[in-house]
C-alpha cells in the first residue's frame, strides 16, 4: 500500500506569474561564479557568449517553450522524449537529468562559501579563510540541507525563495558588478583588456578555442528546468513562451556584461577562478569609495547560491517524482510529505551530495577524480539535450495534429532550422566535453578518456536497468500521469498520430 499523503489543495492553487518564472530560470541559469574563467578571454568572450546563444541557448528555450505548451501534462523532459520515442528513452532522459545535478551540487556550492568568506574586513584574511577546506565543507552542507528543507515546504515556498533570492542574489549583484565595471572603463580607468574589437573573433586555428567555444554551451543549460512547473503557471500557453524569452534575454545580458566588467577591473594574469568574482567587487567598491558594501555584496551572492540550488533540488526532484509514480521506480521512492515533495528522493540527493561534499572538500587527493566526474555531469546533462532536441523535431512528424499553442515558426522547416542547431550544437559539445583539459592532470590522455568513457557507459546503462526490473505494483494507482498521446489511441511510440485531442489528464 502507498504511504503517499493525498498533497494539499492549497498547494495545487500555488501559481507562477510571468516575472516569477523569468527570475527562476534566470537563477536556474545564471551563475556569476563563471565570469572570471571567461574573463580571461577578453573581447572574445562576447564572441563565444553569443555563438553559444545562438546554437544552444535559444533553441532551447524555443525547443523548451513549444514542448511545454504543447504537452502541458505532468513529466517535463520525460513526457517529450516519451511522446516521441516511448517511456524507456523517456526514462534515460529524466535520470540524466536528476543524476548530473546531484554531482555538481558541491562545486556550486563551493562558490557560495567562498561568498560567505569574503565578509569581513580584511581581503587577505578573508582569501585565507575561503582556502579553509573544513569552512567551506560547514558552509556547503549548511546551504544544501537548507535548500533542502526549504523544498520540503513545497511549490509557493521554493518558488518564493528562488524569486526573492534570485532578485537579491544574481540580479542585483550582476547590476552592481556590471554599471560599476563600465563606469570604471567611462570614467577613466585605465582597463585590464586591450579595447581592440578585432580580438571579438577568436583564432580557431588553436584548437583550445574550439573546445572552449562547446564547452560554453553548458553556461546556458537548464532553461528547460522549470518546464516540470508549466501547471503552476497562471496561463501558460501565453505566459511560459514569454517568460523563457525574457530569461533568456536577461541570461545573455548578464553573462557578456559582467565578463566584460571584470576584465576591465582585473588583470588576465591575476585571474584567479574561484576568488577573482569577490576581488574584483573589492577593487570597484574601493575605486568607487564605497568599500563598506563588500561584505554586503559577499551575503548577497551567497544567498543567490541559495535561490540556485533551492531551484535545482526542486526541479528534477519533482520530475523524478512524477516518472516514479508512473511506475517506473520502486514505491519507497514515491513518498512525498503534505506539500506533494518527494521526501525520498529529496533525502537520498542530499546524502549523495553530502558524501561528495566531503571527498571534494576534505581529501585533496581525490581533486582530479572529481574534476573528471564533474565533466562527466556536462556528458550525461547533453545527453539529456540530445534526446530533447531529436524529440521535437520528430514530434512534428509523428504528431503533426497536436495544438501546439506556442510553435516555432517557420513549420517544420523551421523546427529543422532551430532544433537542428540545438541538436548539432549539442553533439558538438558532446564530443569536444571528452577532450582533456588543459588545466586538468589526470595523468595520460588515454586514461582521462577512458574514465569519462566507461563511466558514461555505467550511468547511461544504469536507467535502462531499472527499467528492465520494474514491477507493475510499482505503479501508484492515484498517480496523475495522464497517458502519453499514443497510449491513449492504443498505438506505439513513433507512430503517427491521427487525432489532435489532447490525452486527458486523470
Amino acid at each position: 500500500m502507498s504511504t503517499t499523503p493525498t498533497p494539499k489543495p492549497a498547494v495545487s492553487a500555488a501559481k507562477l506569474g510571468i516575472l516569477t518564472l523569468a527570475i527562476m530560470n534566470i537563477v536556474a541559469v545564471v551563475s556569476l561564479r563563471g565570469l572570471p574563467a571567461e574573463a580571461e578571454y577578453g573581447l572574445s568572450s562576447i564572441f563565444y557568449y553569443l555563438f553559444a546563444a545562438v546554437f544552444f541557448l535559444i533553441p532551447v528555450s524555443l525547443v523548451a517553450a513549444e514542448l511545454a505548451t504543447g504537452w502541458p501534462e505532468k513529466g517535463g523532459v520525460f513526457r517529450w522524449v516519451g511522446e516521441a520515442f516511448g517511456p524507456r528513452w523517456a526514462f534515460l532522459a529524466m535520470f540524466m537529468l536528476w543524476i548530473e545535478v546531484t554531482v555538481w551540487f558541491p562545486t556550486a556550492l563551493t562558490f557560495g562559501a567562498v561568498s560567505l568568506a569574503f565578509v569581513g574586513p580584511n581581503q587577505t584574511w578573508d582569501q585565507a579563510l575561503s582556502s579553509n577546506n573544513m569552512f567551506v565543507l560547514a558552509i556547503v552542507l549548511a546551504i544544501y540541507w537548507f535548500a533542502t528543507f526549504i523544498a520540503f515546504r513545497g511549490v509557493e515556498a521554493f518558488a518564493k525563495v528562488s524569486k526573492w533570492g534570485g532578485i537579491i542574489g544574481t540580479i542585483v549583484p550582476a547590476a552592481i558588478l556590471i554599471v560599476l565595471g563600465f563606469a570604471y572603463l567611462f570614467g577613466g580607468g585605465k582597463p585590464q583588456i586591450a579595447l581592440d574589437w578585432s580580438q571579438v573573433i577568436p583564432d580557431f586555428t588553436n584548437f583550445n578555442n574550439v573546445v572552449l567555444a562547446a564547452g560554453i554551451f553548458l553556461f546556458y543549460a537548464g532553461m528547460e528546468m522549470n518546464a516540470i512547473h508549466v501547471k503552476e503557471i497562471d496561463n501558460p500557453t501565453r505566459n511560459y513562451p514569454i517568460a523563457i524569452m525574457l530569461a533568456a534575454a536577461g541570461t545573455v545580458a548578464i553573462f557578456v556584461l559582467g565578463t566584460l566588467a571584470i576584465a576591465f577591473i582585473i588583470p588576465q594574469a591575476d585571474i584567479n577562478l574561484t576568488q577573482s568574482l569577490l576581488v574584483a567587487y573589492g577593487d570597484m567598491f574601493r575605486w568607487a569609495g564605497i568599500g563598506w558594501l563588500a561584505p554586503v555584496v559577499a551575503i548577497a551572492l551567497a544567498i543567490g547560491v541559495l535561490a540556485g540550488v533551492v531551484t535545482w533540488v526542486a526541479g528534477p526532484s519533482s520530475g523524478l517524482l512524477v516518472v516514479a509514480k508512473a511506475g517506473y521506480l520502486p514505491r519507497w521512492w514515491q513518498h512525498t510529505n503534505e506539500n506533494g515533495m518527494a521526501t525520498h528522493i529529496l533525502l537520498v540527493q542530499a546524502i549523495i551530495v553530502t558524501v561528495l561534499a566531503i571527498l571534494f572538500v576534505v581529501l585533496p587527493s581525490v581533486q582530479a577524480a572529481y574534476q573528471i566526474l564533474s565533466q562527466l555531469t556536462v556528458i550525461l546533462y547533453l545527453v539529456m539535450y540530445l534526446l530533447m532536441f531529436a524529440a521535437a523535431i520528430y514530434l512534428r512528424y509523428s504528431q503533426p495534429k497536436r495544438p501546439r499553442p506556442y510553435k516555432i515558426p517557420g513549420g517544420d522547416a523551421g523546427m529543422w532550422v532551430i532544433g537542428g542547431a540545438g541538436f548539432a550544437g549539442s553533439l558538438l559539445a558532446f564530443v569536444l566535453s571528452f577532450v582533456p583539459p588543459g588545466q586538468i592532470s589526470v595523468g595520460s590522455p588515454a586514461m582521462y578518456v577512458g574514465i569519462l568513457i566507461g563511466l558514461t557507459v555505467v550511468f547511461v546503462a544504469l536507467p535502462f536497468g531499472i527499467y528492465a526490473l520494474r514491477k507493475p505494483h510499482w505503479q501508484d494507482s492515484d498517480n496523475d500521469f495522464a497517458p502519453f498521446t499514443w497510449e491513449a489511441e492504443g498505438g506505439h511510440p513513433g507512430v503517427p498520430s491521427t487525432s489532435a485531442a489532447v490525452p486527458p489528464t486523470k
